[in-house]
Order: structure tokens, then C-alpha cells, then sequence
């Protein structure tokens, strides 16, 4: 469900001051709510009281902030800090780890602010610290809305600077070409299912001690402590893809501690669907949606030289990819590969043009071009870092979320039965989440999403045709949040709407994050402008 999955993967997505007063501390801090306290007693009544805790001891430290490393990226006046956590919330005075975070303050006056927004973009295993240069770089989306919020940032449990995991070197990681993700044979099967065994038991030699606690739970609870820290009575919240799952959890856990919150391309937050029914249903939204995109290179004949018909774009495909598995483009671009560049189009219609555009110079013989697009760079050593811990973040979150299939006929008839239909994604998918059938570590049961006592309105926003999560996602959380409005982007798949210009749904927003005010009614809207050759 990665909002970007790293391509080695595919061969299986505050105010300027610094001064917190008295009285925002104390406000901070809310007793838990019912749905706080857990569905049941003992364990999850252990990790309220933790959370509880945790925050009162945040809201008294604040966050001391500072410039930004340089090693960061953030430029001034982004100011970083850590949010001090527990490891186990059931063990709250135990292990603590640290969570990055960022923030750059409200450009409106005194009177126009309303407080601090955090921002997820999905993942899991995403990194949220770059959110505040929407303001530095004046981003028109949001210029309104950063008068009125401090931009928040935080890199989740695990991710980048925050506790970071890790499985697998990264160089191994990042190694080409890789296995293609279709299997021949049952011994490309096994080499496959061995490969995912391997992984899994990377993950608990290099990350073990983490591992039971990278739980979207937890996560929801660290981002209650964030909130505390940043003095916050209640949370405001912007959250994409998996961003929408923790949304989901956070507002049943602390319903009562959300003020406003909108999901963006929501992850179906059923408990059948979390996770391994929810990534076969992404393999068939995939498949949709490369196909709208063989549709738009066919209609634009003239500039890529494709072929004039999804079939004729389709045979092209067929056919580089049959070549690169003969032997790799370069020695290095494999159909593994080629599954890691490609499917940023069925992701992203920004990337319609641009994996066009690779494709189109290939078929004329610039094969360099291809290359340089799919091939990873061994010398990116911090890139490749990132890409490492951010598929291991995506590993370890999924596989400790739910129980998972460890019957490997399961595995194999599922993915078998959708190949054939559904061809671009089902098996690189399956291998991305095989480890979750070997996971060292015990499984969670997902929590039961539901609107509890106090959650107010949310805004639910979702492109029709999405491929990431599907538009069943956004149906079905918004009938377990009651009050929620949902507004649809018809005819449209891009993941991650938010951002994207389409005045119908950026009004909005922007109105839902300044007044609180949703529509009496769910809307429809007309899609955003098509992308261009």
C-alpha cells in the first residue's frame, strides 16, 4: 500500500515563538476518551493510562526548537525538534525513542491563528518533514490556510530520524537487476518465497526490539503525544493514503481529542481489508488505472509514437518487457525494474507525461534514457539509506497491524487467480508483502475504526479511479465516521487530491480548515484538468 514503493521491492507507496504558556500546557492535556481506553481491558487499558502519561509529561517539556540540521533539507525559518515517546505505551516509564519533528509558524496575525496542522503522507514509512516548505516555497494551495496553521511535520516511529529500522543493507537492497516478479515456474516461486523469509528475518536481527511496537496504534498514540508537546488541546490533521489509516485510528482511539481532520485517498480501514485483502484489492485498482493511462498515450500518437490504441501501447509494453528479461536494458534494468519506473503513471497523473516520455525515447533508441529513469544509483548512499528504511517501516507496520496468510496455497491461488486479469501489479505486490507471511514477531488485530463520543465532522476526500486505495475505502470509512462528508472526484485517479488544483474540492478545504463548515451534503465534483503531452 506504499504511496512510492522503492523500485527493488516492486520485483515483489507551531507559532514563530518557541515560548509554550502556562495555560496552553495545561490545556494540553486531555483525559483519554472511551474509545481511548481500548475495546478491552488489560492490555489496551495499560497503553491508555501509557499515553495519558506520555502526553502530560510532553506538554510540560514543549519541544525545544532549533534550526534545522543542514544535513536535512529544511531551510529557514523551519524550525526541528524531538517529541520523546515510549517505545511500549503499556511500559510507559521504559524504553523511550525520540520522533523528529518540524514546524514553521502561522504567517497570519495573532487573531488568525488557530493552532498547529500535522501532516502524514502515507507510507507507512513515509516521512512528513518536508510538509512546512509548502509555506517556505508559497505553495498557492495553501497560502490561506498557513495564515491560520502552524505547519507540522514528523517523521513517524521508524522512519528516517525518528528511531529508524532497517532489514537489509542498503546497497544489498538497492542491487539490479532483480528477479522478475512474474514467475515462470514454481522454482522461481520458491526462490521468491525465500527471498521474503530472508527479509522477514533481516528485519528482527537489524530491528527486533522495534519490530512489536511499529504499529499504527502506536503510531496514533505518538501522535497524540506530538499534539500535547506542541500544546495543543486538540488535534488538527491532514492525512494521505496510509496517512488516512492513521487518521482513522487516531479519531476512534481519541475522538474527543480531534478538532479537524481530513483523509485523502483513504485506506479501507475494515478489518477484513487490513492488510492483505486490501492490498489484493489494490492489485485490480491498478490495473484500471494503467490502463487510463495506455488510453491517454494512445490519444496523444502524435508526440510518443506509441501506437494510436490501448492495445497497440499494450504490445509495446509487452514487448520491452519480454526484451528486458531476456537481457537487462543496460545490465541493470530488468522487469522488476521496469515495474518500479512504470507504475508511478497508475499512481500519479504528474507522471502520465514524464514515464511517457522515457518510454517514447526507448522505442526510438535512446535506451540511456530508460536507464537513467529505472536504474538505481548505487552511489546515492543516503538515498538509497532512505529507500531501505522506508520499505522496512512499510514491512514492518503492515505485517504487525494484522494477521496475515501463512498458508502459502492461499497466497499462490489469490495471486494466481488475479494475474490473470489483472497482470500489472499482482505479483510484484505479493512478493512486496510476503514477509508478512514469516513475520518473526506477533500480529495485531486490527482496531475496529468507528466514530466515537466527540469525533467531529470529517472531510473525506477521494479520487474515483484511484489505484492505490481504492474508492471503496473512502465509502467505507465514511460510514464508520458518522457526520463525515465525503467529496468524490469523479472520472478522476490521481493519489493524493489535496494538492492537486481542482477548485471544486480546494474551496473546500481550505473553508473546512478555516471554519469548520462542511457541505450539508456529500459532493461530486468534475475531475482536475487532464495532464498534457
Amino acid at each position: 500500500m506504499r504511496d512510492t514503493r522503492p523500485k527493488w521491492r516492486t520485483t515483489a507507496l507551531g507559532s514563530a515563538g518557541a515560548i509554550v504558556t502556562a495555560t496552553l500546557i495545561a490545556g494540553a492535556v486531555a483525559a483519554p476518551t472511551a474509545s481511548a481506553t481500548g475495546e478491552s481491558r488489560g492490555g489496551q487499558d495499560r497503553e491508555a493510562r501509557g499515553v495519558a502519561l506520555a502526553a502530560e509529561k510532553a506538554a510540560k517539556a514543549g519541544i525545544d526548537w532549533q534550526d534545522c540540521p543542514a544535513d536535512w533539507g529544511l531551510e529557514k525559518p523551519i524550525q526541528c525538534g524531538y517529541v520523546t515517546v515510549p517505545l511500549d505505551y503499556a511500559k510507559p516509564h521504559g524504553k523511550q525513542i525520540k520522533l523528529a519533528v518540524d514546524r514553521i509558524g502561522s504567517t497570519g496575525t495573532k487573531e488568525e491563528r488557530q493552532g498547529a496542522l500535522i501532516y502524514n503522507p502515507g507510507g507507512p514509512g513515509a516521512s512528513g518533514l518536508r510538509f512546512p516548505r509548502r509555506v517556505t516555497t508559497k505553495a498557492p494551495l495553501w497560502v490561506n490556510t498557513a495564515k491560520a496553521y502552524d505547519f507540522v511535520g514528523f517523521d513517524p516511529r521508524g522512519v528516517g530520524r525518528s528511531a529508524p529500522i532497517s532489514c537489509i543493507d542498503p546497497q544489498e537492497f538497492v542491487k539490479a537487476p532483480k528477479m522478475d516478479p512474474v514467475p515462470d515456474s514454481e522454482a522461481d516461486k520458491r526462490a521468491q518465497r525465500k527471498l521474503a523469509r530472508e527479509y522477514a528475518e533481516g528485519c528482527y536481527e537489524r530491528s527486533g526490539e522495534m519490530l512489536p511496537h511499529m504499529t499504527t496504534p502506536n503510531s496514533a498514540r505518538d501522535l497524540d503525544v506530538i499534539r500535547a508537546a506542541l500544546g495543543e488541546k486538540k488535534l488538527n490533521f491532514l492525512g494521505v493514503s496510509y496517512g488516512t489509516y492513521l487518521g482513522a485510528v487516531y479519531g476512534t482511539l481519541f475522538p474527543g481529542h480531534v478538532r479537524r481532520m481530513i483523509v485523502d485517498s483513504v485506506v479501507n480501514p475494515s478489518r477484513e481489508k487490513i492488510w492483505y485483502e486490501a492490498n489484493l484489492d489494490q492489485d485490480v485498482a491498478f490495473e484500471m488505472r494503467w490502463k487510463d493511462w495506455q488510453d491517454w498515450v494512445a490519444k496523444n500518437d502524435a508526440t510518443y509514437h506509441l501506437g494510436d490504441t490501448r492495445a497497440e501501447v499494450q504490445a509495446k509494453w509487452l514487448e520491452l518487457r519480454a526484451t528486458a528479461k531476456k537481457s537487462p536494458i543496460g545490465g541493470v534494468v530488468g522487469p522488476a525494474e521496469l515495474i518500479g519506473f512504470f507504475q508511478g503513471a497508475p499512481y500519479y497523473d504528474s507522471s502520465w507525461a514524464p514515464v511517457a516520455s522515457v518510454f517514447s525515447k526507448y522505442v526510438a533508441g535512446d535506451t540511456q534514457a530508460l536507464v537513467d529513469a529505472a536504474a538505481p544509483d548505487l552511489s546515492d548512499t543516503a538515498g538509497n539509506a532512505s529507500s531501505e528504511n522506508g520499505n522496512a517501516v512499510y514491512t514492518a507496520v503492515e505485517c504487525a497491524d494484522a494477521k496475515w496468510p501463512t498458508s502459502w496455497r492461499k497466497w499462490d491461488r489469490d495471486n494466481t487467480r488475479l494475474h490473470q486479469n489483472y497482470p500489472f501489479l499482482t505479483w510484484s505486490n505479493a512478493w512486496m508483502n510476503l514477509p508478512c507471511a514469516t513475520w518473526p514477531v506477533k500480529q495485531q488485530t486490527p482496531v475496529d475504526v468507528r466514530a466515537g463520543k466527540g469525533l467531529p465532522g470529517v472531510l473525506i476526500v477521494q479520487a474515483e479511479r484511484d489505484a492505490a486505495t481504492p474508492y471503496g475505502g473512502a465509502v467505507e470509512l465514511h460510514k464508520r465516521f458518522k457526520g463525515s462528508r465525503l467529496i468524490t472526484e469523479k472520472d478522476a485517479g490521481s493519489h493524493g487530491v489535496t494538492n492537486l488544483v481542482n477548485p471544486c474540492i480546494n474551496e473546500r478545504v481550505e473553508t473546512y480548515l478555516l471554519t469548520g463548515k462542511l457541505d450539508g451534503r456529500d459532493v461530486t465534483c468534475t475531475p482536475h484538468a487532464t495532464p498534457k503531452p
